[in-house]
């Protein structure tokens, strides 16, 4: 074999073990992460009573199509900062898409129910634990996703970051979703966004140092 077409085939396969071994670690880290929250959830809440119930109903599915639709965005957002050079693109309305429908939702809850009600449908009976549940849930995932991504040799530390934790927040609040009985657009719309918000917030501020290579 001539040496320029040795070069050519080595250059040719260089960029495609980087790519594999992302989507192995990552595989290895949510398949680990996200099976770990679970069990700390079924562990020390437990599913909700009428889970059979509720999963033959709608609102149970729209509340985890939310947090599915931000754990799935946050997949992306994290793949491609954890990688120099890859440009985010228009990854992040695969974040604010989810949420404008969210909370135009919740508007429209609130405005079509009675004014004595409206409280009753923002705070239900839970929201003083729902956000620190979310984030507790989401500390497996956290370290899981931080291990995976400060092995890619991210560059942009606080967004790769934000983004990790953004990951882990989603992915807890739909395992959170399997204990939670609230189903409320309004309840959801301030108090799930608030859970998955505080991972994102940590991500952000511990990227820089968790992730330096």
């Amino acid at each position: 074999m001539k040496t320029d077409e040795l070069i050519s085939m080595l250059a040719t396969n260089a960029d495609q073990v980087p790519a594999l071994k992302v989507e192995w670690r990552f595989a290895l880290a949510l398949g680990i992460g996200l099976p770990v929250s679970a069990l700390v959830m079924l562990l020390t809440m437990g599913l909700r009573s009428d889970f059979v119930q509720a999963v033959g109903g709608l609102a149970f599915w729209m509340k985890l199509a939310f947090t599915a639709c931000m754990a799935g965005s946050g997949l992306i957002l994290t793949k491609r900062l954890s990688r120099p050079g890859v440009k985010v693109g228009y990854a992040w309305l695969g974040i604010a898409l989810p949420l404008l429908v969210l909370w135009l939702a919740a508007v429209l809850v609130l405005m079509e129910g009675e004014p004595p009600q409206r409280l009753g449908m923002l705070l239900g009976s839970t929201w003083n634990a729902c956000p620190f549940n979310i984030a507790a849930l989401s500390v497996p995932l956290f370290f899981a996703t931080f291990w995976c991504v400060k092995g890619t040799a991210p560059t942009r530390l606080a967004l790769a970051g934000a983004a990790s934790g953004l990951l882990s927040g989603a992915l807890s609040a739909s395992v959170y979703a399997m204990h939670c009985t609230e189903s409320a657009a309004p309840f959801i719309g301030v108090w799930y966004v608030l859970g998955i918000s505080i991972p994102t917030l940590i991500g952000a501020s511990l990227g820089p140092r968790l992730l330096r290579w």
